[in-house]
């Protein structure tokens, strides 16, 4: 017979046994284990010195083109929307600007200060009214120089190699362009002022092949406007093209004045 104290070992203690380790198992597994979770200060995060948002840029870090297209030695910012009221940053490499049809109100000395490399800027269809005499006087690589449908009643120093300069369409008078401001550049070939409120031709380099004083206010022109006066012998060998078509100037009435000129300007004869 089985002795009765194994069987009570068997039957009674060993299940009990079993099922009270497998509870404590249980509740082991299900213990969770403490963490530390650290919770950011954004307060404090946000003025820390080293914070990404508070980190110095680059020394030489190129300026971001955010509103324009900027291509290698180009920055295109035609018609920016929204509305551009002064001109933008731009990378130091840039050598053609094109920032037509914009709100650009006035330009600066700081503007340009540290392109050098400028060649081309495009400034048509602005509202430029006010540009500081120094704003192009560190752009000696420049070329062409377009300011036409502005509101510029004066004209700032121009750099000295300029070969092309378009002042279409704004309210230049007289009295704002100094009077040798376009003889000492000895480059310039295209000249065109159209369209504004001169009362009289500026004094004009011998480099000119073209230049446009079309619609404006001029009523006398000299023999020493485009010749030299006396001198029958000299010729102005560059000049192709005078328009002075616009103005309330009879040509017919200064024989002597275009002598020298290989083709009569465009205007009124009769």
């Amino acid at each position: 017979m089985i002795d009765l104290r194994t069987l009570f070992f068997t039957i009674i203690l060993v299940p009990w046994m079993l099922s009270s380790a497998a509870r404590n198992g249980y509740m082991e597994a299900r213990k969770p284990k403490k963490e530390v979770v650290t919770i950011p200060d954004y307060d404090t995060a946000g003025d820390s010195d080293t914070s990404p948002a508070a980190a110095p840029k680059a020394e030489g870090e190129l300026p971001t083109c955010l509103l324009c297209v900027c291509l290698t030695g180009s920055v295109y910012c035609e018609e920016v929307s929204p509305e551009m009221t002064a001109v933008p940053s731009l990378p130091k490499e840039t050598a053609y600007l094109y920032a037509r049809y914009n709100k650009i109100t006035k330009i600066t000395n700081k503007d340009f200060a540290d392109i050098a490399t400028l060649r081309r800027i495009d400034l048509t269809g602005n509202l430029i009214s006010e540009i500081e005499d120094g704003a192009f006087s560190k752009l000696a690589l420049l070329e062409e120089l377009n300011l036409s449908e502005n509101k510029l009643a004066k004209l700032p120093m121009l750099p000295a190699k300029l070969i092309s300069f378009n002042a279409n369409y704004n309210q230049l008078k007289t009295k704002g362009i100094k009077s040798t401001a376009f003889k000492k550049l000895t480059k310039m070939a295209y000249l065109y002022l159209g369209n504004n409120e001169l009362g009289a031709i500026p004094q004009l380099p011998e480099s000119l092949h073209i230049v446009h004083l079309y619609n404006n206010k001029i009523t006398t022109v000299s023999d020493e406007t485009f010749c030299q006066g006396n001198n029958t012998q000299y010729i102005r060998a560059n000049m192709e093209e005078v328009r002075l078509d616009g103005n309330p100037l009879m040509l017919a009435k200064h024989p002597n004045s275009f002598v020298c000129l290989r083709a009569l300007p465009i205007g009124p004869y009769h």
